[in-house]
């Protein structure tokens, strides 16, 4: 029997003892489940790595079901939505010193999520542009530089 992915992820915890309740949200990406508990810290792990755990065991399950099932996206608490928000700040104002002094900016390794949130943060920037240089997936970094402009924009 089809399990949903609300099902399959309230299994997984209750199997492991938590208490919690989920919330079904709709994203941009698609579906959100959205966890709650007393035990949010616990499942969020350290960086979200938990988070990031309990959305890959999850989206297997799915993919053995049904290989056209899309991905749904685990979230406790909003912990992601506020470590997006953070990241996201933290390479805006990055972006106004290389904006100011004109040099690139190397940010540190992050995940492919990470950077695909960066990326479309400065897909219309006018000044900004990102790149990710080719190196192996688990140092992937991103560099934050002027867009360069042609002759005839001024």
């Amino acid at each position: 029997m089809k399990q949903t992915p609300k099902e399959i992820l309230e299994t997984v915890l209750g199997n492991l003892g938590f208490e919690f309740g989920i919330e079904e949200e709709a994203s941009e990406d698609g579906l959100t489940l959205q966890i709650s508990s007393p035990d949010a810290e616990l499942l969020t792990g350290p960086n979200g790595q938990r988070i990031d755990d309990l959305q890959y065991l999850l989206n297997r399950v799915l993919q053995a079901q049904d290989p056209c099932s899309p991905k749904v996206q685990v979230d406790v608490e909003h912990f992601r939505d506020a470590r997006n928000r953070r990241l996201l700040q933290e390479v805006r104002t990055l972006a106004e010193s290389v904006r100011k002094s004109g040099l690139p900016f190397h940010l540190e390794p992050m995940s492919s999520y990470d950077r695909r949130l960066v990326h479309n943060a400065f897909r219309d920037d006018p000044q900004i542009t990102t790149w990710s240089p080719p190196e192996p997936a688990r140092v992937k970094r991103i560099t934050l530089k002027l867009r360069e402009t042609s002759p005839l924009e001024g």
